[in-house]
This record gives C-alpha cells, structure tokens and sequence, in this order.
C-alpha cells in the first residue's frame, strides 16, 4: 500500500492531460518512467509513444545520462564559444529516446550490411497501370508496397531473420507471423509504426494502411499498439536521394531494408542500349544471428522477386 501511495503522489506532480494518462495506463506504463526518462515534468502522447519505441528491444527503462557513459570515454567539447557565436538548441523528446536507444542497439549489436540492387523497370510499369485506379480509391499506390510483399517472401525462406535472441542469449524466437515496421518521418523525429500480418493483405490493402499510419504518425496519432509487435523493419530515403546508406537494426529486430533512390541506368538488351530502372537495397543484419552468406541470399532473393511484379502475387 506504501508503495501505491507513493508512485500516486509523484504521479500527480505530472503535468499530462487525462487521454495521455489514459494512454500510459493501456500501455501498462508508469508515468514517472517516462518522466525520468526525458527528464521532464511535462508529458505528451508523443512522449509516451516515442517511450514504448526506445524500449522495443525490452530493455530497462531508459535513464538520463550524458553522450558518455561510464565504460565509455567522453568526447571532449571543446569551448565553441572561442570559435565564434554559437546557440543552444533543445533536442525534441523524441530525438532524446531514439538517441538513446540506437546507442544501446550500437553497442550491444554487431551489425553488417550487405549492397545490392535489383531492375525495377517491370515493376515500375506495372505500377503505373495500377495506381490510377488506387488514387480513385483514396491512397496511393507507391514502389513500397511491392517491396514489402517481396519481404515477406524473404522471410519466409530465410526464417531466421524473422527471429530473435532471447533474454538468455541462448536461443532463438522464431516468429510465425510477419509485421513490418515501417520507418516515418514526423515534426518530432522518426518513427517506426507496424502493418500487421502483411503476407494476408492485397497491395491496395497495404497501400491504403500504410498512407493512413504515415499520415496519423506525422500528426502524433498512433495508438500504442500501432508502434509494437515489428518482426522487421524498412527505411526509405529514396524521395529525399542518395545512392545508398546504413541502416541500423531497430533491435530486438535482426535486420532491416534500406531503400535509395532509384536511378536510370543504360542497360545493354539484345543489340541495344536501353535505360533500365534499378534500385539500390542495403541489408544490415545482427551477426550474432544471421552470417554473410544468408543475408547476400535473403537480398538476393527480394531482387530476384522485385525483377517481375508477378512473382509477388504467386
């Protein structure tokens, strides 16, 4: 009884309106680790969302702590105001946890990432003759969806990057489901909402879901169980450029699809010099569970599916 009492009136030295109260409750969650954790009196829906994204990984509530930790050397900061003006600029709430929590996934993950690339010339055709009718319906119909399908069908060849370490680190959890953490960016920082059993729905069906997550993640209107439950996760900068990049694994989670832009590259069919629409794929996978040659065919096997938009409806 002591010990409600306690976490009841320092409960209340919160400030957090009713919903959010509400939220944190549903979520099983006390309102003074969030709290700690952002080092704030102050609580909003995205404080708790982006909370439950920094402890995917089951890890222990979050702590303050500076760049720095204790078995780790300090960065020097060198007097900036010698150099010139300077100004202090707040990191968002968001910006704070997922900090936090890709520094723990870089230290305790030995991560790899494996290139590729795959044409996507058919594919883009094939699209376009399907997304007219999509924006009829009210959502569009983007590169994505397909990639998600071929994913999946990774997956499902190469189970054990639709695994995880266990708390022991003995053992492996095979999951038989397939959710897909799909990687958004927001006004408050990155998140990483969830479309459930993927390998079940059509790709209109995941078109329409994953416009209504993206836009209800920028606004801040996730429900708590919209950002759990990813099996694996894919981030795709290719609207904003660049020919490829390193994802971090979004752990407990052992891989996650990078997607750059895709380019025009003149390709020799037949006698002719043709341009070619390819897609650049960067994998990175935890070591600890998946090796090279796994993950060079896992990649593989979505550029072989991403060749044809009709091997995905097989």
């Amino acid at each position: 009884m002591g010990t409600m009492q306690q976490q009841s009136t320092s409960n209340e030295t919160i400030h957090a309106s009713p919903s959010v109260r509400k939220l944190a409750r549903e979520m099983g969650l006390s309102l003074d680790q969030i709290s700690q954790s952002i080092q704030s009196q102050t609580l909003r829906k995205e404080d708790v969302y982006a909370y439950v994204n920094s402890r995917m990984s089951g890890d222990a509530a979050p702590t303050p702590t500076s760049v720095g930790t204790s078995a780790i050397p300090h960065i020097q900061q060198p007097d900036w105001l010698s150099f010139g003006e300077t100004e202090t600029v707040a990191l968002s709430r968001i910006n704070k946890l997922s900090a936090q929590h890709l520094h723990r996934v870089w230290l305790n993950v030995p991560q790899v990432t494996h290139f590729d690339e795959t044409d996507i010339t058919e594919l883009e055709a094939y699209r376009n003759q399907l997304k007219g009718k999509a924006k009829q319906l009210g959502f569009s119909l983007t590169q994505l969806v397909f990639i998600m399908k071929a994913v999946v069908s990774g997956l499902k060849h190469f189970p054990r990057f639709n695994s995880a370490i266990d708390a022991s680190g003995e053992n492996l959890v095979q999951r038989n489901y397939f959710n897909l953490g799909i990687a958004v960016e927001t006004p408050n920082g990155l998140v990483v909402p969830v479309i459930r059993e993927v390998d079940q729905k059509s790709l209109f069906e995941l078109a329409e879901e994953l416009g209504d997550l993206s836009r209800r993640a920028r606004e801040g209107k996730l429900k708590a169980n919209e950002i759990r439950g990813g099996c694996f996760s894919l981030s795709s900068l290719g609207s904003i450029g660049g020919t490829n990049f390193t994802p971090i694994v979004n752990a407990p989670e052992v891989g996650i699809l990078g997607l750059g832009r895709s380019i025009l590259r003149p390709s020799r069919v037949g006698e002719e010099l043709v341009d070619r629409l390819i897609q650049p794929l960067a994998v990175s996978y935890d070591h600890r569970v998946v090796d090279g040659t796994c993950a060079a065919r896992f990649t593989r096997h979505i550029a072989n599916l991403l060749t044809d938009a009709r091997r995905l409806m097989l």
